[in-house]
């Protein structure tokens, strides 16, 4: 990993740790722009071992901030799912652009969401009188419509200043 390019990845998780401490409001839960800002990184770094890398601390960081009771484990399982499935997505891709980026971080918001929901299921349950379906409509997708759009406007934004070039 080239140092600009870690140096970046570093400030764009510490930016999605920052706003990972925004207030839940569905049981306790919240959107997790900590994705936005491992996916935008990921773009960054191309080779697998930065992805795993960027998943992992990711997944590190939303473990320790988050406030989903045995939620430690969930977070650092989705990440790498979904750093995985993003990186697969980009790598299939010849020149990105801001719009494409944007999806591909709405798509993967809902992989991770659902890894996220279904592993807490099985590992340490849902909160009191929660279901499955009902945190995934409250939650996870209104998570990835935001997701897009912040995550186009990012990648836009740092093409701009000509740093992405996926």
């Amino acid at each position: 990993m080239k140092t600009k390019n870690l140096s970046l990845a570093a400030v764009l998780l510490a930016l999605g740790t920052m706003l990972h401490f925004l207030p839940g409001f569905v049981f306790g839960m919240k959107p997790d722009f900590l994705l936005v800002t491992m996916f935008i990184a990921i773009c960054l770094n191309k080779k697998p071992g930065s992805v795993v890398a960027i998943s992992l601390c990711a997944g590190a960081l939303a473990a320790i901030t988050t406030t989903f009771p045995g939620g430690q484990i969930p977070s650092i399982l989705d990440k790498l799912v979904s750093g995985m499935t993003f990186y697969l997505m980009v790598q299939g891709m010849k020149k990105p652009s801001s719009l494409m980026i944007g999806i591909l971080t709405g798509v993967n918001t809902v992989i991770s969401g659902l890894v996220f929901l279904l592993s807490a299921f099985f590992l340490v349950g849902l909160p009191a009188g929660a279901s499955l379906g009902a945190l995934a409509l409250a939650v996870v997708l209104p998570t990835a419509l935001i997701s897009t759009f912040f995550g186009g406007l990012l990648y836009k934004l740092l093409e701009r200043l000509n740093v992405a070039r996926a």
